[in-house]
């Protein structure tokens, strides 16, 4: 007897794939396929089958047009306004509009900063701008008993016999700044936060392109945040300032430290945002009190490819937390210590701080060529969440014919002084809450799945039982090819089987 090893079986599977196209057609729930193939008349067979297509058509260019709308991105803004028990008053940023009192100026610093400024041409010769400013006479709203406060300049600009002190030992442009710019302790005549009185002690000391400037509230030097507890005027920040008008700079050239304005920036920003009050501030003028009436605002932008802000952490060795401002002040300090060799001081790091000269030479035209002309080195993302202060500003004119006469008395000054220097401005919340403005996203997956599910339903009929019905058939069609081999196979080798057994040995 001849034994077979192996015998190839075949499982249950439809006859033909014939039988199989009908009967999936006679069982799916795809409408109108079992019209199209099953039975009818050829006219009423065609005429389904024209509408089949039409409705896949408009099927897949609905649905590849709302695919698009996902890939696009969308976002939507929602605004939110939120009440609050307290709230952080903001930092408050002021700096006098005149850079150094010249008063103040000795011989050395003449000799050190005199280029910079203007004062003096080639060979330390006073310009001549200068000499027709500081000639005795020529000043018309002074006479020679009244003398500006800048005129003894005139007398201590001969460096024909001047001995220069060692360079190493020339004041540095922060000691020149410091020591000549407008101090708090003479400007403030008056504060008041929260109805309770403040002082010098409460700002604190930084370095701006406008020179020596006062933060109210920064948060440096451990000092605790103040909070605010009711909205309107009366609950926030209330200072009346000398800006010292007669203590100005004359001017006699045009330069970049030239200012033909009187008065003070201010710029209202968070405590972790460092000031950038010669873009960002904006201008008090004397004779006037000012309200500003702030609202915080917290932004939140979305990252790509819904948007374009910045979700990393700041790459910085000056700036913890990352901010427009930081970004801007990392990239100019980078841009001058690159191209000039040191930095201005407002200026974070340890390159060394430029000179008077330098100022004029390199950091003052670099800078000005990067802020207004060089568009491409500086570029900062906006941060995905931020916080501002809007603003609304109004103006009343001080002092008033009936108080001229008691203020002047009461700091010692002339009813024009007080007219001419003094100013008063109240920053405060307008109401004790906050808006939200947040970016978010307008389309996402599962919206483009409940479209394109939608329009199945709506143009064939279908759903995501019927997608997995047709794979389901593509499957049993595999399968009945593979088995119909298989059987194919299993006979020839039952043949060759029986042949090679009936063989005689």
């Amino acid at each position: 007897m001849c034994q077979c090893d192996s015998v190839a079986k075949a499982s249950r599977t439809p006859d033909s794939l014939a039988e199989a196209g009908k009967l999936f057609l006679k069982h799916t729930t795809f409408h109108g396929l079992r019209h199209v193939f099953l039975s009818g008349s050829y006219p009423r067979r065609l005429a389904w089958l024209l509408a089949f297509l039409t409705a896949v058509a408009l099927l897949f260019t609905w649905s590849s047009n709302r695919v698009r709308y996902l890939l696009s991105s969308p976002v939507h803004t929602k605004a939110h306004m939120v009440y609050a028990k307290r709230l952080v008053f903001p930092a408050v940023t002021i700096c006098n509009q005149n850079l150094l009192i010249p008063r103040r100026m000795k011989k050395p610093d003449i000799f050190s900063a005199g280029r910079w400024l203007g004062l003096l041409g080639r060979n330390w010769q006073v310009s001549p701008g200068a000499r027709d400013v500081l000639t005795p006479g020529t000043d018309h709203d002074s006479s020679s008993s009244n003398e500006p406060p800048w005129s003894p300049l005139s007398r201590i600009l001969d460096f024909n016999h001047f001995l220069p002190p060692p360079l190493e030992s020339q004041p540095s442009m922060l000691q020149l700044l410091d020591r000549l710019g407008h101090q708090m302790e003479e400007m403030l005549l008056y504060c008041r936060f929260q109805g309770e009185v403040c002082g010098p002690r409460n700002f604190s000391t930084i370095f701006t392109r406008y020179g020596k400037c006062y933060t109210f509230n920064s948060g440096q030097d451990n000092r605790p945040l103040l909070v605010t507890m009711k909205g309107g005027m009366g609950n926030g920040l209330e200072l009346m300032l000398d800006i010292q008008q007669d203590e100005y700079l004359p001017v006699w050239g045009e330069t970049d430290e030239t200012s033909f304005e009187a008065g003070i920036k201010v710029q209202i920003h968070t405590q972790d945002e460092p000031p950038f009050i010669d873009q960002l501030g904006f201008g008090v003028a004397p004779g006037f009190q000012t309200f500003v009436s702030c609202q915080e605002q917290r932004l939140t932008y979305l990252p790509p490819p819904w948007g374009d802000c910045k979700s990393t952490p700041m790459d910085s060795d000056f700036f913890s937390s990352y901010s427009l401002t930081a970004c801007r002040i990392d990239c100019e300090t980078r841009y001058l210590v690159e191209n000039c060799n040191c930095r201005m001081v407002h200026m974070p790091g340890d390159a060394p701080y430029c000179t008077p000269e330098q100022y004029k030479e390199c950091a003052d035209p670099a800078l000005d060529f990067l802020v207004e002309r060089d568009n491409d080195y500086c570029v900062c993302e906006t941060p995905c969440n931020m916080t501002r202060f809007g603003k609304e500003m109004s103006f009343v004119k001080i002092p008033s014919k009936a108080s001229a006469k008691y203020l002047a008395k009461k700091y010692n000054k002339t009813e024009q002084y007080i007219a001419d220097n003094i100013l008063v401005l109240d920053i405060f919340f307008e109401a004790l809450n906050y808006e939200t403005i947040e970016q978010t996203k307008a389309y996402e997956f599962a919206g483009l799945l409940g479209d394109i599910g939608g329009q199945m339903g709506l143009f064939i009929g279908a759903s995501i039982l019927t997608i997995l019905e047709l794979f389901d058939y593509l499957y049993e069609v595999k399968l009945s090819h593979y088995n119909s081999h298989d059987e194919n196979l299993g006979l020839k080798c039952s043949v060759y089987i029986f042949v090679q057994c009936s063989l005689p040995i």
